[in-house]
């Protein structure tokens, strides 16, 4: 059922149209129209042109232009043009023989002398046509690019919450491998009933707010991320005893640097977990430096085994997370020796204005 605002809205296209035919009929009337000319003879020829040129118009407008221009048909819109043309054109002759014989009464040489002029004619009808046609070929063209806009809008929403669920998983994945390490590590004290306990308890709680909570942000400033390092080493501290030998470099121009949460700490983790005693210690290396454009990161801890066991979950999580969060913006380089094993990741800032 037609509604009351659609029937509105007809009506007022109709009534749109009836305007601008009245002011065509205007035109053709007065661009006609010549000193010994009648302006109701002139009128009567005009009147005779509009429905060649309506048809005209509205064929070109309503079919040719959607149907075969738009879809892309060049050579059937250019062979219905040409049947179009064609018609018109015979249409436009019969004009000026009902100028000849109605309105001149045979008499040649009172004729209008704009309506024995075929190119003139063309002319006046032509260019009604393209200029509508000009006019709906830009309108549909403004049509189509509003689609096509409304669909990438579309498309980048859907493939932004994709990437925000794949950043979700990928974080669901950190934080029960984080939490199970963590954990064993206050279980073993526990066991031994050890002093520390309490100052472990401690930093395992920051470390699991910071786990649980923080690490939803999409970014974090990278002093957070230092602090929890920190409290990572120092857990392990206590479990290793004096067979732990970790160097932290830090070199942070400034406070505001961002980073990715949990991005450094799994590769610290990793050395811990997958690094081995050699000769009584476990050797560890870190080195951070990062500007206002970039973070460089490196670690290596002693390996006594080439093995793929350092490349494990932990890892390759991370370069999953670098490819949403750091595209093209980020290289990673992971070396796995005899005697040493060690990552550099270099990222460039990311802007968050």
């Amino acid at each position: 059922m037609f509604t009351q605002q659609f029937i509105l809205k007809k009506i007022g296209q109709v009534l749109l149209h009836i305007l601008f035919w009245v002011v065509v009929l205007f035109f053709y009337t007065n661009f006609f129209e010549v000193d010994n000319a009648t302006y109701e003879d002139t009128l009567m020829f005009s009147l005779f042109l509009m429905p060649i040129t309506i048809a005209t118009t509205y064929v070109a407008t309503y079919k040719l232009i959607p149907d075969y221009l738009i879809t892309k048909q060049y050579w059937r819109f250019a062979l219905y043009s040409s049947y179009t043309f064609i018609i018109s054109l015979y249409l436009l002759f019969v004009s000026i023989f009902f100028s000849l014989i109605y309105i001149s009464h045979f008499e040649y040489a009172d004729m209008n002398p704009l309506t024995k002029n075929a190119l003139f004619i063309m002319t006046a009808i032509y260019l009604i046509v393209i200029i509508v046609s000009a006019f709906k070929l830009l309108k549909l063209n403004l049509k189509q690019a509003s689609i096509t806009n409304t669909l990438q809008t579309k498309i980048l929403d859907t493939q932004l919450k994709l990437k925000e669920q794949e950043l979700n998983y990928l974080k669901m994945q950190i934080h029960p491998h984080f939490l199970f390490n963590t954990l064993n590590t206050m279980y073993g004290f526990a066991l031994k009933k050890a002093d520390q306990t309490p100052d472990m308890i401690l930093k395992l709680s920051n470390l699991l707010d910071y786990l649980l909570y923080q690490s939803e942000k999409p970014f974090v400033l990278l002093s957070e991320e230092i602090a929890h390092i920190k409290d990572y080493i120092a857990l392990e501290k206590m479990r290793f005893n004096d067979t732990l030998q970790v160097n932290f470099d830090i070199d942070v121009a400034s406070e505001s640097i961002t980073i990715a949460p949990m991005l450094l700490l799994p590769f610290i983790e990793n050395s811990f977990k997958h690094g081995s005693i050699i000769d009584g210690n476990l050797n560890i290396d870190i080195q951070l430096i990062a500007d206002s454009n970039s973070i460089d990161f490196r670690i290596q801890n002693s390996n006594s085994e080439n093995t793929d066991l350092q490349l494990g979950l932990g890892l390759d999580n991370i370069k999953k997370r670098l490819e949403l969060l750091y595209a093209n913006q980020y290289e990673i380089d992971i070396t796995n020796q005899e005697a040493i094993f060690s990552v550099r990741l270099y990222l460039k800032t990311v802007n968050h204005d």
